[in-house]
């Protein structure tokens, strides 16, 4: 088993008699199915139905606990304060008494407050711990680990109000409920699923040159088929057209992009032999 520490992750708390159905009612995944096993990967949308925030929900005792990017904390709190109306919850930010670390490989692992991450089957875990846990490898080591999987990383890869859920992969790797109810942007939502919507994916991509920042244009012969997102080394994430997985190479700054699909993700017919 290989553990990390997150630095850049943190936690907000929420606490009160109401906080599963006021959660259950403002997010796109279950609550309910956060258990002692295994988080929930969820989001916070805009009642357009664009990103606005994720994090992994892990269950603990009377509170629910937020693991998300810790610049997007303070944010978070604010955004879900607006709509305690008369809820019987309260809403804070926990991130110095918790440590964020992941795992991945052998395990599970036998110190912290640990559940799976239920994004992939290699993912590995989450672990909350209020001290720092041995760890054997960095947040960069944990960066590649995700990219190789496809996995995005908040407003690394996502833009606030701008961003659709099934374009970043929440459908596939298991951060939306269909069977829950309503909840705050899911119209959207379950349009652009039921009317296959999604023109475009945030896909894996082999890096070869220099990283290209984020938001630089992806082209080929000279046509805009999307941009760079996060990276770090030879790998990366780019949100594409689907027109551009096929062709071959695509050009990204001063770097040629090969797109690698993951076997977790679904295309549309006709698309399903893009190489892996």
């Amino acid at each position: 088993m290989t553990m990390a520490f997150l630095p850049e992750r943190g936690v907000v708390e929420v606490t009160g008699a109401d906080r599963v159905a006021f959660l259950q009612g403002l997010i796109s995944n279950d609550v309910a199915a956060a258990d002692g096993q295994a988080a929930v990967w969820a989001a916070l949308l805009s009642p357009q139905g664009k990103w606005l925030a994720d994090f992994l929900l892990v269950a603990e005792g009377e509170a629910l606990l937020l693991d998300a990017d810790r610049a997007q904390v303070p944010e978070l709190v604010q955004r879900l304060s607006r709509f305690r109306l008369r809820s019987k919850v309260a809403l804070r930010d926990a991130s110095e008494e918790w440590h964020v670390h992941a795992a991945w490989g052998a395990g599970p692992p036998g110190a912290g407050l640990v559940r799976r991450d239920p994004r992939h089957k290699e993912a590995g875990w989450r672990v909350l711990s209020p001290t720092p846990l041995p760890a054997d490898a960095t947040a960069e080591d944990y960066d590649l680990h995700r990219l190789a999987l496809g996995i995005p990383d908040g407003g690394r890869d996502m833009d606030s109000e701008k961003s659709v859920l099934l374009e970043a992969g929440f459908d596939e790797l298991h951060g939306v409920s269909w069977t829950k109810g309503c909840y705050m942007g899911q119209e959207l939502t379950a349009r652009t699923k039921y009317r296959g919507l999604v023109k475009r994916r945030l896909v894996p991509v082999r890096v070869e040159g220099p990283l290209p920042a984020r938001g630089t244009p992806v082209t080929r012969a000279g046509v805009e088929l999307g941009e760079m997102r996060s990276g770090r080394g030879g790998r990366g994430l780019a949100l594409l057209r689907l027109e551009a997985l096929r062709g071959g190479a695509l050009e990204c700054g001063a770097a040629l992009l090969t797109p690698e699909v993951p076997a977790w993700m679904t295309l549309p017919e006709g698309m399903a032999d893009v190489p892996a």
